[in-house]
């Protein structure tokens, strides 16, 4: 090829490149310029020519970096089909660029560097060690000629450890080869990385103070930098021998470098690979040469320095890598320390202890939480945690605690140090928030692990504290709460510190009542608190939420001196009717509701985990709580349920049917009188009723402040929400004794179980019709003509609230907005609330009603008739979003709950044709989900179609979820059944999966699943849905369906006749499945597993399943036959299990799914070098029988 036609060949595609780069090029233009270099790349056969003249030190950095991306291509695709002299010829060239080809190391363009080693990594890929013996001879070489060379073979020594070990990305019997080559050399490398880098160092610290000399200086920086980034890829993975080498002098290495600021970060990442590797305890015992005198000064005097320098970002990057290994350090030491271990607790204990404090009191939140793991790793430690070094930290930790525990440091703000280094961390208060939740609970655990160790001094410093903030007076700061003058906001200093106080002694008294003997409790230090804690008054409704919740943590005391408990529930009934502005007209703020709340749920705390305390002080609080639901309006209807069902608790210790029963007829009288009066009872019973009755059919002028039907709403929901609480809370005596002696017991069961009878059966079967109408009429509303009837303010009534939209599509709530505005603005968003939480109740009702009432729900007279015509009727028009809860919170528990007596009669006929029905739905929604792509609806009515299709698709997904979980739940038996059975397997095996899945043997069917599988119409829709939900766009449902579903299923049927079409149905779901999820790994392999179970299991009876084979794309017919063949001879299967699966994955793999961004990849084919390690067999009988005399085997005896 004439040099004349390299050079105008080049001509153009310089032109060629330089319109691509130009910002000013017209799209076209750019297009075909493209094309054309492209087109040159993959068909041009003076490629190599061509891109060594563009890779000239002459042309531009574009063009050149141009001309060595010709080149990498070259090596990559067209390695296989060049003859031997063409090979050399390009490497020779190549290693001729590093020599002297390159601008020097601080001018060249960092990407010319990189493309540079890449093409030598890509032909070491090909040709090493086998045909190239001398690559590492010709690095060390070159490295000989400067910085500039030294640079890149760091580069490409690099650039080949990732590609062989971190990502893998060549086959298995080259990168064996190649690993197993690097590591015989590895100590001439480690020892070739280490001179370089000590070297340049040295070189670097001499001339760097030397002005003229800065540009040298520079390049020694650089290489020293590189060097740095090489190790750091290699550290990982080799012996760690060659790291602990010749006393540990990496390490001391990479220590000294920790106060060169240039190389800091590098050392720092090194150090932290290092410290942070596993392996053989024995091998990491010469790590802990890190606590010694020196290691340690380094380490300090360089967190110091850094420090001191104030925030600056490179320096701030150093300080977390050193906090990292900090982190590390004491992780090797947990490790490495045991009680049968001969390594002792480091001499530098308490200096390291004192360094890891600074990092816990530093001002960055990020630096603080970074701590919070280790120091539990130390206070759980066997031997550390009697260490009196380690005890004497505990109350400075505590102390550095309760500043850690103020919630300050948000980005936007100015009002602590914090502030700063947030906005190196976070994106936004949102951001920093959410971190900051779950770096306090994480502090909470590790608080109660010191307090274990010391209950007495978290108790302590939790009083102090308490009884400083109950004395401080109130700052409310600048952002004051809109509700009132002089209230807090969540962001004022005083709140703020209440609210670290109170969870500060939550943590620390639940501690001590856990760790400390009944004895030894201080209960007048706490009486005393509480005493405090009680008198305090305060009109804030956020401070009032933390005194509240300091009751709580103080209330276990109250148990030695049941005497306070007057007091403690007078404080609690104050604060449940607590108002800002007394008799307030205007809508109460979420603070206030969360305060009245807070309060409802401590008293119902009270009642269920002390019930024997309150016991003698019933009377006084059923007399409180009359007082208070005597007035209508005073609560709303969530508290008067929450107070009634506290004393339902409480009547659950008379421990005597008939007493229990009539107190529970005299609690719900008032509900009873008003859900079963005949205006109420035509209300629940007719939609158009009952939408007049609750106002939803009016159109409103002021929709604030008019509300006329909120009282009809309110008399329903607070029916509803006593049925619940009743059925919830009302319970038989645990003992068996004290249930048979107060005469809850009826006899038992023939398999022995007691059977018990519930005290509020009769109360909750009186209003049982009225709820199933209720029911009934709510699904009705869904229907087109009754949506219709709802007024113009309530068109959307019906409606998601945006709560659950956003909770659904994952976008985070506003922070300030919770705790000042009203809770619902307007009359829709109240009348949404309602239908929301009125629907929940009633099959929360009826989910509990099968726990609770037991064979008096199941025996009801034609239960299953009376649910199928009430809950789930009309279910085409209910919503998805509507559906979801009635499946969990309903139908799941009453099938979880039901004795086998009852599945017959109860569950098969209401199970059934749900099954059957959901699969349809399901079907439909996919089909549509899937089509959408296809089509464009143009008549979008929503003002923003994308969002409103992404939540659609998304509760599609969350409702198949639901499905594929009830009908497990129901068919399968989980003994064994891990939900996460994906673990992931080392293998060097080509075909190893990346992760290996294989359904536990005891994944059996339960007699439910029997029982629903014996009707054919039920086993269908099983079937069916559980196969074709295999290729529905939702991978979380398709593994967990492939893992513990399909195959108990398909099983069942199995000694029956199945058609054959039926058969290759199945199978290709299954195949289907790989298409569509073949691209993530968990879902691959257990769809490979399941296809392959099939296969085995039913291809003997039907032929059909190797047609369905034959269609797959690029399968191997000979390999197929082979397979069939050993398959269909029982004689020939002696293959192991594993082997056989890995001939089928091959096999199927036409058909298995690829990620979006290898679909259209180019294939790189790396062949196999002719093999290294060849295990030579020895012919024995050879050597044995060549002499005839016998010489060879008295030779073999020998000594």
């Amino acid at each position: 090829m004439s040099a004349e036609q390299v050079s105008g060949l080049c001509e153009q595609l310089v032109k060629a490149v330089t319109v691509i780069m130009d910002p000013a090029s017209t799209q076209r233009y750019r297009l075909e310029a493209l094309k054309f270099c492209e087109e040159f790349k993959e068909k041009c056969p003076i490629c190599v020519p061509c891109g060594l003249k563009l890779a000239e030190k002459t042309q531009t950095a574009i063009v050149r970096h141009f001309g060595l991306q010709i080149l990498e291509h070259v090596v990559k695709f067209r390695w296989n089909s060049m003859p031997r002299l063409e090979k050399v010829y390009l490497k020779n060239n190549v290693m001729g660029l590093i020599s002297n080809g390159t601008q020097s190391i601080l001018e060249e363009e960092s990407h010319i560097k990189d493309v540079l080693s890449r093409i030598v990594v890509e032909m070491i890929k090909r040709e090493w060690p086998q045909h190239w013996p001398d690559m590492l001879k010709e690095l060390d070489t070159l490295s000989k000629q400067g910085e500039t060379q030294t640079e890149l073979v760091m580069f490409i020594l690099l650039r080949l450890a990732e590609d062989v070990v971190t990502f893998q990305t060549l086959p298995t019997q080259r990168r064996r080869d190649i690993q197993q080559t690097l590591t015989q050399n590895m100590e001439k490398i480690f020892t070739f990385l280490l001179t370089t880098l000590q070297q340049n160092v040295n070189k670097y610290r001499h001339m760097k103070t030397d002005l003229a000399q800065e540009p040298k200086a520079q390049a020694n920086c650089r290489v020293g930098i590189a060097a740095l980034n090489t190790l750091a890829g290699y550290i990982d993975w080799v012996a760690l021998s060659h790291i602990t080498a010749d006393n540990c002098k990496l390490l001391e290495m990479l220590c000294l470098l920790l106060n060169e600021p240039e190389l800091q970060i590098g050392a720092s990442e090194c150090l932290l690979i290092a410290v942070s590797r596993k392996g053989k305890l024995e091998d990491r015992k010469p790590l802990m040469v890190l606590f010694g005198d020196v290691a340690m000064h380094y380490i300090l005097s360089a967190a110091q320095t850094a420090d001191g320098e104030g925030l600056v970002e490179k320096h701030y990057v150093f300080l977390k890598r050193l906090c990292q290994v900090l982190c590390a350090l004491g992780s090797q030491l947990c490790a490495l320390l045991g009680s049968d271990s001969d390594v002792e607790t480091p001499a530098n204990f308490g200096k390291y202890l004192e360094a890891f404090l600074a990092f816990t009191t530093h001002p960055s939140q990020f630096l603080r939480s970074s701590t919070q793991i280790t120091w539990g790793a130390l206070f759980r430690h066997e031997v550390l945690s009697r260490d009196p070094l380690l005890l004497a930290m505990i109350p400075k930790y505590l102390r550095a605690s309760m500043t850690n525990l103020v919630k300050v440091g948000f980005p936007s703000k100015t009002d602590s140090p914090s502030c700063e280094y947030s906005r190196f961390d976070f994106d936004s208060d949102e951001d920093f928030n959410a971190f900051f939740n779950s770096f306090r609970a994480q502090q909470g655990e590790v608080m109660r692990m010191a307090c274990r160790l010391d209950p007495r001094t978290g108790f302590q410093m939790a009083g102090e504290w308490l009884k400083y903030q109950l004395t401080a007076p109130v700052d409310a700061g600048p952002m004051n709460s809109r509700t009132g003058e002089g209230l807090c906001s969540i962001f004022s200093p005083s709140f703020v510190q209440w609210d670290a106080m109170t969870f500060f002694s939550e943590s620390v008294i639940s501690q001590m009542f856990r760790t400390m003997d009944k004895d030894e409790i201080p209960v007048n230090d706490g009486i005393d608190l509480l005493q405090l804690v009680l008198n305090f008054e305060t009109k804030d409704p956020l401070i009032l939420s933390c005194v509240l919740t300091n009751v709580s943590a103080l209330f276990p005391f109250v148990t030695y001196r049941p005497e306070y408990l007057p007091q403690v529930l007078s404080k609690l009934f104050a604060s449940v009717t607590f108002e800002v502005i007394e008799e307030s007209k205007a809508p109460r703020t979420r603070a206030v509701k969360n305060v009245r709340r807070h309060a409802c749920s401590s008293i119902i705390k009270m009642c269920r985990d002390y019930p024997q305390l309150v016991l003698p002080n019933f009377e006084m609080l059923y007399n409180h709580v009359k007082q208070l639901l005597s007035n209508e309006l005073l609560l709303t209807q969530m508290e008067k349920c929450a107070l009634m069902e506290a004393l339902v608790l409480i009547s659950n210790q008379f421990k005597d049917y008939q007493r229990q029963k009539a107190f529970l007829e005299e609690l719900m009288a008032p509900v009873a009188g008003l859900w079963l009066s005949p205006e109420m009872q035509r209300v629940l019973s007719d939609p158009e009723a009952f939408i007049s009755y609750v106002g939803a059919d009016n159109k409103i002028a002021d929709p604030v402040l008019e509300d006329p039907s909120g009282l009809n709403r309110s008399r329903i929901s607070f029916c509803v929400y006593t049925i619940l609480g009743v059925v919830k809370r009302a319970r038989w005596p645990a003992a068996t004794e004290e249930a048979k002696a107060g005469g809850f017991l009826l006899g038992y069961m023939p398999s022995g179980t007691p059977i018990y009878r519930n005290p509020c059966t009769e109360q909750v079967l009186k209003l049982f019709d009225n709820l199933l109408a209720l029911i009934r009429t709510h699904n009705n509303l869904y229907m087109p003509e009754m949506v219709a009837r709802l007024g113009e303010t309530f068109a959307k009534a019906l409606d998601m609230l945006e709560v659950e939209k956003n909770a659904i599509l994952g976008l985070p709530q506003p922070l300030l907005e919770l705790y000042d505005s009203p809770v619902y603005k307007t009359v829709l968003e109240r009348m949404q609330g309602f239908f929301c939480t009125l629907y929940d109740n009633c099959f929360h009702i009826l989910g509990n009603a099968g726990p609770s009432m037991q064979q008096d729900f199941y025996t009801v007279e034609g239960l299953a008739t009376q649910l199928l015509s009430s809950a789930f009727i009309n279910l085409n028009n209910i919503p998805d979003y509507r559906l979801r809860p009635m499946l969990r919170v309903f139908v799941k528990p009453l099938v979880l709950s039901c004795p086998s007596e009852y599945y017959e009669t109860l569950v098969c006929p209401m199970l059934g044709p749900l099954f059957t029905y959901l699969h349809v739905r399901l079907s439909q929604k996919w089909q549509v989900i899937n089509q959408r792509n296809m089509l464009c609806e143009d008549d979008a009515a929503d003002d923003n179609p994308e969002s409103q299709e992404m939540l659609e698709e998304q509760l599609v997904r969350l409702l198949t979820r639901e499905v594929m979980d009830l009908i497990t739940v129901c068919c399968v038996s989980k003994k064994g059944v891990e939900h996460n059975t994906t673990a992931a397997v080392d293998g060097d095996d080509d075909e190893a999966m990346a992760t290996e899945v294989t359904p536990p043997a005891s994944a059996e069917l339960t007699e439910l699943g029997k029982c629903l599988m014996n009707q054919e119409d039920v086993c269908t829709a099983l079937l069916i849905t559980a196969y074709a939900s295999l290729s529905w766009k939702d991978t979380l449902s398709c593994q967990r369906t492939t893992t513990q579903l399909c195959w108990p299923l398909l099983k069942q049927v199995l000694p029956g006749n199945l058609l054959p079409d039926a058969v290759s149905w199945f199978f290709t779901s299954v195949l289907k499945g790989l298409q569509i999820h073949g691209q993530h790994d968990g879902c691959m392999a257990a769809l490979v597993h399941l296809a392959f179970q099939i296969y085995e299991a039913l291809r003997p009876r039907y032929t059909e399943l190797k047609t369905v084979m034959e269609q797959i794309p690029d399968i191997p017919r000979d390999s197929l036959e082979q397979f069939d063949s050993k398959l269909l001879n029982p004689a020939l299967q002696k293959v192991a299990d594993k082997r056989r699966k890995d001939h089928f994955k091959r096999l199927i793999a036409g058909c298995i799914g690829k990620p979006l961004a290898e679909q259209f990849r180019k294939e790189v084919h790396i062949r196999n070098l002719p093999s290294l390690f060849k295990k030579v067999k020895p012919s024995l009988e050879t050597d044995v029988l060549q002499n005839e005399d016998g010489e060879g085997l008295t030779a073999l005896f020998e000594p």
